[in-house]
């Protein structure tokens, strides 16, 4: 069997659908080989199953790329306000959650099935294939032939949409990785990104702490996120510490500040104001029991307050703002929600996601280098540049 179409897609997920819908909205005849099942996978289990499908606030400083500014052209094409009236345009009931979250009231289906719908909405054709395993490319003159167990398709244009190596058990894998660099793009290293951390030495006796948690600020590098910290049997995870992965790099510590509201010479106060209150005590009343234990008896300050010297008190507010943690490492590509890292913007049209040097080569989502922080910035991201590659087909 040989078809013909406009496009090749190879992805049925976010990025992939939306891109199909948009394209065959502009009346192209398009192809999506999907090797799963079904399609929209990832959506269907992200947001707790109910699919933070934007985030309101969406733009480029909430995005990681090696350039910052590549992600700006498609994001104000296509913005969380413009994916958001599609949503109510189709009856889908929302929310906002903490920072500009947005969610369905029902259920992740609900943005599947909507994006099914835009594919057949015409004038132009969308045809999804699922449980198709690609097993070659290539490209001749203007035509990119790609080949499955069923068949092999034509177009003048492919369009990598297949997502990176984060979640394995979902169906993800490097496959775009490589067929970019056989088409000749550069990539840039990818790795685990919004994954938890992991402890050891010294500090595995945090572990003992699985599932606790406390607001504080977390950071990185110089990236700073407040948000919750949640201790696992493993390490440190909590959507504080699965932004701050993202920049963390192998080796350096990540610093914690606990109890993020405290004016400096908070402990002095309370030691004026209650003098015989113990360290233990007070630390009580702001954290959960288990954690105020650990930091009490890592700070090593017992007995009342009355009796431990300013300069000790001063000491332990400045170390519980700034805990330093020294993680070993992730819990890698099978934890980690998204990948950092991928096709090199420097290959790609800001405007168009085509590849510069070969033509009719197009590359979005989470296959390029552009990674949004937790909350719903990938999938704008994904909407955004299946947009714009549309745009363009």
């Amino acid at each position: 069997m040989s078809d013909t179409f406009d496009a090749i897609i190879l992805g049925g997920g976010a990025a992939g659908l939306f891109c199909a819908a948009m394209a065959g909205q502009r009346g192209r005849n398009v192809l999506v080989l999907e090797k799963s099942e079904k399609v929209g996978k990832k959506i269907l289990i992200s947001g707790g199953g109910r699919c933070n499908f934007t985030n309101i606030g969406a733009g480029p400083a909430n995005y990681l790329s090696a350039n910052p500014h590549f992600a700006k052209s498609a994001l104000s094409r296509y913005t969380a306000r413009d994916f958001l009236d599609l949503v109510e345009k189709h009856d889908i009931a929302w929310h906002e959650k903490t920072l500009g979250q947005l969610f369905c009231d029902g259920s992740s289906r609900q943005i599947v099935d909507m994006l099914l719908e835009e594919c057949n909405a015409g004038p132009g054709n969308v045809t999804i294939r699922c449980n198709e395993e690609v097993s070659e490319w290539s490209r001749d003159g203007e035509t990119y032939r790609v080949t499955t167990q069923y068949g092999s398709f034509t177009a003048p244009a492919l369009v990598i949409a297949t997502g990176g190596p984060s979640i394995p058990k979902m169906g993800a894998s490097d496959f775009a990785y490589g067929l970019a660099r056989q088409f000749g793009l550069k990539i840039v290293e990818p790795r685990p990104a919004l994954v938890p951390l992991t402890l050891g030495g010294e500090e595995v006796l945090f572990r003992e702490l699985s599932g606790v948690s406390a607001e504080v600020e977390a950071e990185a590098g110089k990236t700073k996120f407040r948000e919750a910290a949640l201790f696992t049997h493993r390490g440190l995870s909590g959507p504080s510490i699965l932004q701050v992965s993202s920049y963390w790099k192998h080796g350096d510590p990540v610093a914690i500040r606990f109890l993020p509201d405290k004016p400096q010479g908070w402990l002095l106060d309370a030691k004026r104001e209650s003098p015989s209150a113990r360290f233990r005590s007070i630390l009580r009343e702001e954290l959960p029991d288990r954690l105020a234990d650990v930091l009490a008896d890592q700070i090593g300050i017992d007995g009342d307050l009355g009796n431990v010297p300013d300069k000790k008190l001063r000491a332990a507010e400045d170390r519980l703002a700034n805990w330093r943690f020294n993680p070993n490492g992730s819990e890698g590509f099978a934890k980690a929600e998204v990948t950092a890292g991928g096709i090199s913007t420097a290959e790609l049209s800001s405007k168009t996601m085509e590849a510069k040097k070969v033509a009719g080569l197009y590359a979005i989502g989470e296959a390029v280098d552009v990674t949004g922080w937790l909350g719903g910035y990938n999938f704008q991201w994904a909407w955004a540049s299946g947009y714009a590659a549309a745009q363009a087909l």
